[in-house]
Protein backbone atom coordinates (compact mmCIF):
# COMPACT_ATOMS: atom_id res chain seq x y z
CA UNK A 1 0.00 0.00 0.00
CA UNK A 2 3.06 2.39 0.33
CA UNK A 3 4.41 2.06 -2.59
CA UNK A 4 0.96 3.08 -4.37
CA UNK A 5 1.40 6.87 -3.61
CA UNK A 6 4.93 6.19 -4.73
CA UNK A 7 3.85 4.85 -7.94
CA UNK A 8 1.71 7.24 -8.82
CA UNK A 9 3.50 10.12 -8.40
CA UNK A 10 6.40 8.27 -10.54
CA UNK A 11 3.76 8.10 -12.83
CA UNK A 12 3.00 11.61 -12.88
CA UNK A 13 6.10 12.84 -13.30
CA UNK A 14 7.02 10.73 -16.20
CA UNK A 15 3.45 11.64 -17.60
CA UNK A 16 4.83 15.42 -17.08
CA UNK A 17 7.78 15.32 -18.76
CA UNK A 18 6.35 13.32 -22.00
CA UNK A 19 4.19 15.88 -22.03
CA UNK A 20 7.31 18.28 -22.44
CA UNK A 21 8.36 16.31 -25.11
CA UNK A 22 5.59 16.23 -27.02
CA UNK A 23 4.76 19.67 -27.01
CA UNK A 24 8.95 20.19 -28.39
CA UNK A 25 8.23 17.68 -30.91
CA UNK A 26 5.56 18.93 -32.33
CA UNK A 27 7.21 22.19 -32.74
CA UNK A 28 10.37 20.39 -34.35
CA UNK A 29 8.28 18.36 -36.59
CA UNK A 30 6.53 21.20 -38.18
CA UNK A 31 10.15 22.51 -38.58
CA UNK A 32 11.62 19.37 -40.27
CA UNK A 33 11.75 18.42 -44.08
CA UNK A 34 8.19 17.29 -45.17
CA UNK A 35 7.72 13.61 -46.94
CA UNK A 36 6.09 13.07 -49.96
CA UNK A 37 6.05 9.65 -49.71
CA UNK A 38 7.00 7.10 -47.10
CA UNK A 39 10.51 5.97 -48.50
CA UNK A 40 13.39 4.60 -46.88
CA UNK A 41 15.18 7.71 -48.77
CA UNK A 42 12.88 10.56 -47.16
CA UNK A 43 12.70 8.63 -43.84
CA UNK A 44 16.75 8.29 -43.73
CA UNK A 45 16.54 12.54 -44.96
CA UNK A 46 13.39 13.13 -42.38
CA UNK A 47 15.41 10.74 -39.21
CA UNK A 48 18.61 13.37 -39.81
CA UNK A 49 16.91 16.21 -40.21
CA UNK A 50 15.04 15.78 -36.76
CA UNK A 51 18.28 14.22 -35.30
CA UNK A 52 19.38 17.95 -35.91
CA UNK A 53 17.16 20.14 -34.91
CA UNK A 54 17.31 21.43 -31.74
CA UNK A 55 13.56 21.76 -30.17
CA UNK A 56 13.60 17.28 -31.10
CA UNK A 57 16.89 17.21 -28.93
CA UNK A 58 14.95 19.15 -25.93
CA UNK A 59 12.33 16.73 -26.50
CA UNK A 60 14.31 13.77 -26.16
CA UNK A 61 15.75 14.72 -23.16
CA UNK A 62 12.52 15.72 -21.44
CA UNK A 63 11.88 11.79 -23.05
CA UNK A 64 14.83 10.84 -21.28
CA UNK A 65 13.54 12.33 -17.51
CA UNK A 66 10.49 11.15 -18.40
CA UNK A 67 11.39 7.33 -19.23
CA UNK A 68 13.72 6.98 -15.92
CA UNK A 69 10.57 7.98 -14.02
CA UNK A 70 8.45 5.55 -15.75
CA UNK A 71 11.18 2.46 -15.08
CA UNK A 72 10.97 2.92 -11.46
CA UNK A 73 7.28 3.32 -11.75
CA UNK A 74 7.05 0.08 -13.80
CA UNK A 75 9.25 -2.10 -11.45
CA UNK A 76 7.53 -1.44 -8.21
CA UNK A 77 3.70 -0.97 -9.58
CA UNK A 78 1.53 -3.09 -12.13
CA UNK A 79 1.62 -2.05 -15.90
CA UNK A 80 -2.08 -1.58 -15.81
CA UNK A 81 -2.03 1.09 -13.07
CA UNK A 82 1.61 2.87 -14.56
CA UNK A 83 0.54 3.63 -18.51
CA UNK A 84 -2.42 4.59 -18.31
CA UNK A 85 -1.61 7.19 -15.77
CA UNK A 86 0.42 8.20 -18.47
CA UNK A 87 -2.56 9.49 -19.90
CA UNK A 88 -2.48 12.38 -17.56
CA UNK A 89 0.13 13.92 -19.61
CA UNK A 90 -2.86 15.68 -21.83
CA UNK A 91 -3.98 17.35 -18.29
CA UNK A 92 -0.32 18.75 -18.47
CA UNK A 93 -0.22 19.96 -21.87
CA UNK A 94 -3.54 21.77 -21.15
CA UNK A 95 -1.97 23.69 -18.10
CA UNK A 96 1.07 24.20 -20.20
CA UNK A 97 -0.87 25.94 -23.22
CA UNK A 98 -2.68 27.74 -20.32
CA UNK A 99 0.93 28.84 -19.24
CA UNK A 100 1.72 29.83 -22.83
CA UNK A 101 -1.00 32.28 -22.34
CA UNK A 102 -2.68 30.15 -25.44
CA UNK A 103 -6.50 31.09 -25.91
CA UNK A 104 -7.48 27.62 -25.03
CA UNK A 105 -11.33 26.63 -24.53
CA UNK A 106 -12.75 26.36 -21.17
CA UNK A 107 -14.01 23.24 -21.99
CA UNK A 108 -10.34 21.76 -21.65
CA UNK A 109 -10.96 22.01 -18.48
CA UNK A 110 -13.99 19.98 -18.76
CA UNK A 111 -12.42 17.33 -20.25
CA UNK A 112 -9.46 17.33 -17.96
CA UNK A 113 -11.91 16.85 -15.32
CA UNK A 114 -13.40 14.37 -16.98
CA UNK A 115 -10.56 12.75 -17.63
CA UNK A 116 -9.24 12.52 -13.98
CA UNK A 117 -12.12 11.89 -12.37
CA UNK A 118 -12.75 8.32 -15.01
CA UNK A 119 -8.74 7.59 -14.46
CA UNK A 120 -8.89 7.63 -10.99
CA UNK A 121 -12.27 6.07 -10.92
CA UNK A 122 -11.34 2.99 -13.28
CA UNK A 123 -7.79 2.14 -10.78
CA UNK A 124 -10.00 2.37 -7.70
CA UNK A 125 -12.36 0.26 -9.07
CA UNK A 126 -10.29 -2.19 -10.87
CA UNK A 127 -7.99 -2.66 -7.85
CA UNK A 128 -5.09 -3.45 -10.40
CA UNK A 129 -2.05 -5.04 -8.56
CA UNK A 130 1.01 -6.94 -10.02
CA UNK A 131 0.77 -10.78 -9.96
CA UNK A 132 4.00 -12.10 -10.99
CA UNK A 133 7.00 -11.60 -9.07
CA UNK A 134 10.69 -10.81 -10.78
CA UNK A 135 11.68 -14.21 -10.62
CA UNK A 136 8.94 -15.23 -11.93
CA UNK A 137 8.84 -13.69 -15.37
CA UNK A 138 6.00 -13.29 -17.78
CA UNK A 139 3.76 -15.61 -19.25
CA UNK A 140 5.69 -16.89 -22.45
CA UNK A 141 2.29 -18.33 -24.11
CA UNK A 142 0.15 -15.30 -24.01
CA UNK A 143 3.65 -13.47 -24.59
CA UNK A 144 4.52 -14.43 -27.36
CA UNK A 145 0.58 -14.52 -29.02
CA UNK A 146 0.15 -10.93 -27.66
CA UNK A 147 3.93 -10.00 -29.68
CA UNK A 148 2.73 -11.79 -32.79
CA UNK A 149 -0.86 -10.05 -32.76
CA UNK A 150 0.87 -6.77 -31.96
CA UNK A 151 3.51 -6.77 -34.77
CA UNK A 152 0.76 -7.98 -37.54
CA UNK A 153 -1.87 -4.92 -36.50
CA UNK A 154 1.12 -2.49 -36.57
CA UNK A 155 2.59 -3.50 -39.45
CA UNK A 156 -0.47 -3.76 -41.36
CA UNK A 157 -1.35 -0.35 -40.09
CA UNK A 158 2.11 0.95 -41.35
CA UNK A 159 1.23 -0.62 -44.57
CA UNK A 160 -2.09 0.62 -44.88
CA UNK A 161 -0.84 4.30 -44.32
CA UNK A 162 1.47 4.12 -46.97
CA UNK A 163 -1.43 3.57 -49.39
CA UNK A 164 -3.93 5.97 -48.66
CA UNK A 165 -4.07 9.13 -49.89
CA UNK A 166 -6.35 10.36 -46.57
CA UNK A 167 -3.73 12.30 -44.59
CA UNK A 168 -6.16 12.03 -41.96
CA UNK A 169 -6.61 8.37 -41.94
CA UNK A 170 -3.04 7.79 -42.46
CA UNK A 171 -1.80 9.83 -39.41
CA UNK A 172 -4.57 7.62 -37.55
CA UNK A 173 -3.17 4.22 -38.38
CA UNK A 174 0.43 4.95 -38.21
CA UNK A 175 -0.66 6.42 -34.26
CA UNK A 176 -2.72 2.88 -33.74
CA UNK A 177 1.03 1.61 -34.56
CA UNK A 178 3.12 3.79 -32.32
CA UNK A 179 0.24 3.14 -29.32
CA UNK A 180 1.12 -0.55 -29.52
CA UNK A 181 4.89 -0.11 -29.67
CA UNK A 182 4.66 2.04 -26.54
CA UNK A 183 2.17 -0.39 -24.89
CA UNK A 184 5.20 -3.10 -26.01
CA UNK A 185 7.96 -0.82 -25.11
CA UNK A 186 6.24 -0.59 -21.32
CA UNK A 187 5.87 -4.66 -20.58
CA UNK A 188 9.57 -4.67 -22.17
CA UNK A 189 11.27 -1.88 -19.76
CA UNK A 190 8.96 -3.88 -16.46
CA UNK A 191 10.73 -6.90 -17.33
CA UNK A 192 14.42 -4.94 -17.93
CA UNK A 193 13.43 -3.50 -14.47
CA UNK A 194 12.92 -6.81 -12.62
CA UNK A 195 16.09 -8.26 -14.04
CA UNK A 196 18.28 -5.10 -13.49
CA UNK A 197 17.40 -5.61 -9.29
CA UNK A 198 19.19 -9.27 -10.03
CA UNK A 199 22.37 -7.65 -11.03
CA UNK A 200 24.47 -6.19 -14.23
CA UNK A 201 25.05 -9.43 -15.51
CA UNK A 202 21.95 -10.80 -15.53
CA UNK A 203 21.10 -7.55 -16.97
CA UNK A 204 23.17 -7.30 -19.82
CA UNK A 205 22.50 -11.13 -20.41
CA UNK A 206 18.52 -10.42 -20.67
CA UNK A 207 17.37 -10.04 -24.59
CA UNK A 208 14.28 -7.61 -23.29
CA UNK A 209 17.20 -5.20 -23.03
CA UNK A 210 18.35 -5.16 -26.63
CA UNK A 211 14.70 -5.35 -27.34
CA UNK A 212 13.99 -2.57 -25.38
CA UNK A 213 16.38 -0.32 -27.77
CA UNK A 214 15.10 -1.52 -30.93
CA UNK A 215 11.46 -1.22 -29.92
CA UNK A 216 11.92 2.43 -28.63
CA UNK A 217 13.62 3.74 -31.72
CA UNK A 218 11.24 2.56 -34.07
CA UNK A 219 8.78 3.93 -32.44
CA UNK A 220 10.18 7.49 -32.12
CA UNK A 221 11.03 7.10 -35.71
CA UNK A 222 7.05 6.39 -36.07
CA UNK A 223 6.16 9.16 -33.94
CA UNK A 224 7.56 11.20 -35.73
CA UNK A 225 6.58 9.83 -39.69
CA UNK A 226 2.91 10.27 -38.00
CA UNK A 227 3.23 13.69 -36.97
CA UNK A 228 4.41 14.40 -40.37
CA UNK A 229 1.75 12.47 -42.05
CA UNK A 230 -0.92 14.22 -41.39
CA UNK A 231 -2.75 16.62 -38.70
CA UNK A 232 -1.72 15.49 -35.07
CA UNK A 233 -5.67 16.10 -34.56
CA UNK A 234 -5.79 12.25 -36.06
CA UNK A 235 -2.26 10.84 -34.76
CA UNK A 236 -2.22 12.00 -31.68
CA UNK A 237 -5.46 10.50 -29.90
CA UNK A 238 -4.89 7.42 -31.85
CA UNK A 239 -1.29 6.89 -29.67
CA UNK A 240 -2.94 8.15 -26.36
CA UNK A 241 -5.91 5.68 -26.61
CA UNK A 242 -4.35 3.14 -27.62
CA UNK A 243 -1.19 2.60 -25.43
CA UNK A 244 -2.96 2.33 -22.08
CA UNK A 245 -6.24 0.30 -23.29
CA UNK A 246 -3.02 -2.23 -25.14
CA UNK A 247 -1.44 -1.82 -21.59
CA UNK A 248 -4.40 -2.97 -19.70
CA UNK A 249 -4.73 -6.29 -21.24
CA UNK A 250 -0.74 -6.93 -21.42
CA UNK A 251 -0.81 -6.22 -17.75
CA UNK A 252 -3.70 -9.31 -17.46
CA UNK A 253 -2.83 -11.59 -19.71
CA UNK A 254 0.64 -11.84 -19.45
CA UNK A 255 1.75 -10.07 -15.97
CA UNK A 256 -0.90 -11.85 -14.11
CA UNK A 257 -2.30 -8.07 -13.26
CA UNK A 258 -5.05 -8.54 -11.31
CA UNK A 259 -8.44 -6.51 -11.95
CA UNK A 260 -11.66 -7.36 -9.97
CA UNK A 261 -14.25 -9.47 -11.79
CA UNK A 262 -18.11 -9.29 -11.61
CA UNK A 263 -20.97 -8.44 -13.98
CA UNK A 264 -21.52 -5.07 -12.13
CA UNK A 265 -18.42 -4.28 -11.72
CA UNK A 266 -16.94 -5.47 -15.66
CA UNK A 267 -19.74 -3.13 -16.96
CA UNK A 268 -18.42 0.07 -14.70
CA UNK A 269 -14.92 -0.61 -15.46
CA UNK A 270 -16.36 -0.92 -19.76
CA UNK A 271 -18.07 2.78 -18.95
CA UNK A 272 -15.33 4.63 -17.19
CA UNK A 273 -13.37 3.20 -20.07
CA UNK A 274 -15.14 4.52 -23.14
CA UNK A 275 -15.43 7.54 -21.07
CA UNK A 276 -11.85 7.85 -20.88
CA UNK A 277 -11.58 7.00 -24.79
CA UNK A 278 -13.76 9.77 -25.22
CA UNK A 279 -12.00 12.39 -23.11
CA UNK A 280 -8.30 10.96 -24.66
CA UNK A 281 -9.96 11.81 -28.40
CA UNK A 282 -10.96 14.96 -27.11
CA UNK A 283 -8.26 16.41 -25.27
CA UNK A 284 -5.81 14.78 -28.09
CA UNK A 285 -7.35 16.84 -30.84
CA UNK A 286 -7.11 20.01 -28.78
CA UNK A 287 -3.94 19.50 -27.65
CA UNK A 288 -2.61 18.89 -31.32
CA UNK A 289 -4.02 22.09 -32.42
CA UNK A 290 -1.91 24.57 -31.38
CA UNK A 291 0.46 22.73 -33.59
CA UNK A 292 -1.19 23.29 -36.33
CA UNK A 293 -2.05 26.50 -35.92
CA UNK A 294 1.85 26.97 -35.66
CA UNK A 295 3.13 24.27 -38.48
CA UNK A 296 0.21 26.94 -40.90
CA UNK A 297 1.74 30.72 -39.88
Amino acid sequence: MNNTWLVITLSLGSAFGFAVSTNLKHAGAAESVTLPKLTVTTIARFVRSMASHPLWLLGIVADSVGLVLQVLALHLGALAVVQPLLVSGLLFSVALRYLRADASRRSDLGWAAVLTASLAGFILVAGTGSGVQPHDGPDRLPAVVAALIGAAVAVTSVGVARRLRTAMTSAALLGVAVGLLYAADAALLKTVSDQAVLGLTRLITCWQLYAVIVVGVLGLVLTQLAYQSGPLTASLPAMSAVDPLASIAIGVLIFDEHVRRGPWTGALLAVLLAILAVSILHLGRRQAEPALSASNV
